[in-house]
């Protein structure tokens, strides 16, 4: 056979076990007619696009085996899954991956029956799939993950399908611009092939049926060199699509060593459902909006039906491709590319094989001095800041800070002293920082950012996300596919661990005074902590150095979430360095200095999470010290948010004995959190003590205002949290009065003061802890 027929093999065959995935849960190489009970009782799955995936699949191994080209696959379209799990079956990977899917016909019979059915595998190109790295549920994310991908992998194509249905979402087409960040010399290629083959679930897709001519010219000026294949006849475009390949190739070529400006890319249109059944009920199928999913539907109860299937999977010729003992035939598996150049093998889709530790410096050399608790003032991030320099500078090649514009306004511009933006566009005199190797990635997009780091992160790099706090929920619903696909994969023994994705949240909620209501939102910590406990981590390092920890922490770990929250406004001195060190590990602990309570029962613990609500809380200790020096504060400072969970649900939780001895049983337990409030209600509702505790934090009231009258705004300022204390410490509701009632005037003189003068007053701005003659 010569090159296309052997091609044409390979994707007869590949389509046979796709239409088999869907269907069968028997009689897998049609050995007898088809009978109901070889039906799958539910059919589950999408064929639509999945022919289109399997001819680009094939097309693209003539590529490696021919140019021994380092190649790697994303589905855009990952609900077409039957072809991603029937093209490793054909190289050999699935078998290695999972011994009883053997390349025989009971093997064959086990692949069938597993795909979307209980206690088998997803319908769509998941973790358990060879080769992957995207599943494509959520459609928009495929080019993002491409170029992801691609960045310091010089010698790497990442293929990627993109959907004509996915292509009208608002990340793609933010995607076609990461062109601009690729580096020829020092990263790898993205290889866009959109696959446009008419419809989505019911409806037309937009750039199927504009002119040609206009999207052509939407590829030019995104900054590709397009080039077109398009057709039905499998002949004719076996021979086109081997035609484009070889010239996109060489086309890739030149851009590599210099010669050309521009990638190619390639739109791809065939008819939807591509050789499947062409009208059914008398009403027509393929090249349809019918073809999405299941285009025959009644086949176990329909023996008009059933025939039809049968007729459809014996027009590929299954004799010719599997012998009689169910083995792909020879013309198959010499069309395979050989160990890790199969893309179902290759380790860059399996990224923990190529993973290697970062090269940290020592966090304690960037240590903030602290020669008394709260008497000093740093700027968190930016002291985070000179760390990270450090470690771009030690990694210069598996390392990347991504970011949406925001690296220099949360003071992170440490950074730029080692390295600049990533930039491959028109610069101008008047720019800063830019440069082809830049290992900053700021583009005006959170999906970007996600994009690429997750796929920097599941193809063996590391990295960090840093984000306006309010804004991170732009990628709430990709922050949940990750947290599901590092669930799925530690489940998978195959699948390696990989680097963390780390999230610096800075600008947050209680220092976005200026920017007003819209700026202030801390509710991704509720999106996180909605994930298992396996994967997701919460810190709100209350300083510079407990965030210092934090972040060499998190930077060293694998397969979590890690979501730090820290101001980069001036922030009290809280610990020295090895002070720190030992509450981040513990992940919570009593503020000794601020509490009063050793050697007796506390009367009421005050409970802090996050810098603002700690410096409030520190604040109304002092206050409560100074005025009620007979009560016993013990203050208690939280890090990690998951420690207060007990350790049934959460491997960071604390035992019931433990919370107890901590927060007490039966004392009133003030909590000042970061966030919403029912959070914290929703970490401990199983504790004893849960009756007795009073949460404040974010209850969705800001405005542009002042720092403090944000605070009082939502009830954790310092007079609040005394008035708190004063309502629920039973002996002091009434010979306390007059305190409370000062603390309500203080409160409305703050007010009075912001509204005349604009700013807040000094004595609560400049507050500092001054010690007191109780102190230990």
């Amino acid at each position: 056979m010569d090159a296309l027929e052997l091609i044409d093999v390979y994707w007869r065959a590949a389509n046979y076990l796709s239409v088999g995935q869907i269907y069968l849960l028997d009689n897998p190489l049609l050995t007898e007619p088809l009978r109901p009970e070889h039906i799958k009782p539910r059919l589950l799955g999408h064929w639509g696009t999945t022919p289109g995936l399997n001819f680009c699949f094939v097309h693209l191994n003539r590529i490696i085996r021919e140019r021994d080209q380092d190649m790697i696959y994303i589905a855009g379209p990952g609900h077409g899954g039957p072809a991603a799990v029937a093209h490793a079956w054909l190289e050999g990977s699935y078998t290695e991956k999972y011994p009883e899917i053997t390349q025989d016909a009971e093997g064959m019979r086990r692949l069938f029956r597993q795909f979307s059915f209980p206690g088998g595998i997803p319908s769509h190109v998941a973790p358990e799939t060879p080769g992957s790295i995207h599943e494509g549920g959520e459609l928009g994310y495929a080019l993002a993950h491409a170029y992801g991908a691609a960045f310091d992998n010089p010698d790497l194509v990442v293929a990627c399908v993109i959907g004509d249905g996915e292509a009208e979402t608002g990340p793609l087409a933010a995607s076609w611009h990461s062109n601009k960040f690729l580096d020829r010399s020092s990263d790898g290629v993205v290889l866009p092939i959109l696959h446009l083959n008419g419809y989505k679930i019911a409806n037309p897709t937009v750039l199927a049926r504009i002119p040609e001519e206009e999207l052509v010219k939407l590829m030019e000026g995104y900054g590709y060199r397009p080039h077109i294949v398009s057709g039905d006849d499998p002949a004719v475009m076996h021979a086109l699509m081997a035609e484009t390949l070889d010239t996109v190739f060489d086309q890739i070529s030149e851009f590599k060593y210099g010669s050309a400006d521009r990638l190619p890319m390639i739109i791809l249109r065939t008819p939807k459902g591509w050789t499947g059944p062409a009208i059914v009920d008398g009403v027509p199928v393929e090249g349809t909006w019918r073809a999405h999913q299941v285009p025959l539907a009644a086949v176990r109860d329909n023996d008009e039906h059933r025939a039809m299937l049968e007729e459809w999977m014996r027009s590929y010729r299954p004799n010719e491709l599997f012998d009689p003992e169910g083995r792909p035939v020879a013309a198959i598996t010499e069309t395979v590319p050989e160990g890790p150049r199969r893309m179902s093998a290759n380790p860059h889709a399996n990224g923990g094989e190529l993973l290697r530790p970062l090269s940290l410096p020592d966090f304690r050399d960037y240590a903030v001095e602290v020669k008394e608790p709260a008497a000093a003032h740093s700027e968190p991030t930016r002291v985070l800041g000179g760390f990270l320099r450090d470690v771009i500078a030690a990694n210069p090649v598996d390392f990347r800070l991504m970011g949406p514009d925001e690296t220099a306004s949360n003071r992170l511009s440490a950074v730029f002293e080692v390295t600049d933006r990533a930039w491959h566009a028109e610069t101008l005199p008047t720019d800063e920082n830019l440069s082809s190797d830049g290992r900053v990635m700021e583009v005006l997009s959170e999906h970007l950012c996600q994009g690429w780091l997750e796929a920097y992160l599941l193809t063996g790099r590391h990295g960090l996300f840093n984000s306006y706090e309010a804004f991170i929920h732009i990628v709430d619903a990709m922050f949940n596919q990750h947290a599901k696909w590092l669930q799925a994969s530690k489940k998978i023994p195959w699948r390696r661990p990989v680097a963390s994705l780390n999230y610096l949240l800075s600008s947050h909620v209680w220092r976005q005074d200026h920017n007003g209501f819209t700026h202030q939102d801390p509710g991704f910590l509720d999106v996180v902590v909605n994930k298992k406990a396996e994967v997701v981590r919460v810190y709100l390092p209350p300083d510079a150095n407990t965030l210092l920890s934090v972040a060499d922490h998190c930077l060293r770990s694998r397969d979590y979430v890690n979501v730090i929250v820290a101001g980069k406004q001036p922030v009290l001195d809280l610990f020295t360095m090895d002070e720190a060190v030992a509450h981040c590990t513990r992940g919570l602990g009593i503020i000794d200095w601020a509490s009063n309570d050793e050697g007796a029962e506390p009367d009421v613990v005050l409970a802090c999470a996050g810098d603002v609500p700690t410096l409030e809380t520190l604040a109304a200790a002092a206050l409560l010290r100074e005025h009620l020096p007979e009560l016993k504060v013990r203050v208690v400072n939280i890090v990690d948010l998951m420690r207060l969970q007990p350790p049934s649900e959460h491997p960071h939780g604390m035992s019931d004995d433990q919370f107890d001895a901590l927060f007490t049983t039966d004392k009133p337990i003030i909590f000042n959190f970061h966030g919403y409030p029912w959070l914290i209600h929703r970490l401990t509702y199983r504790r004893t003590g849960h009756g007795n505790l009073h949460v404040r934090g974010y209850k969705e009231e800001g405005t542009t205002t002042t720092p403090f009258d944000m605070a009082m705004l939502n009830d954790i300022d310092r007079y609040h949290l005394v008035m708190d204390v004063i309502d629920r410490v039973p002996e002091l509701g009434e010979r306390a009065a007059h305190l409370r009632q000062r603390m309500v005037d203080a409160r409305l003189r703050a007010r009075a003061h912001t509204r005349e003068h604009g700013e807040d007053l000094p004595e609560v701005r400049d507050w500092t802890w001054t010690p007191h003659a109780d102190t230990p």
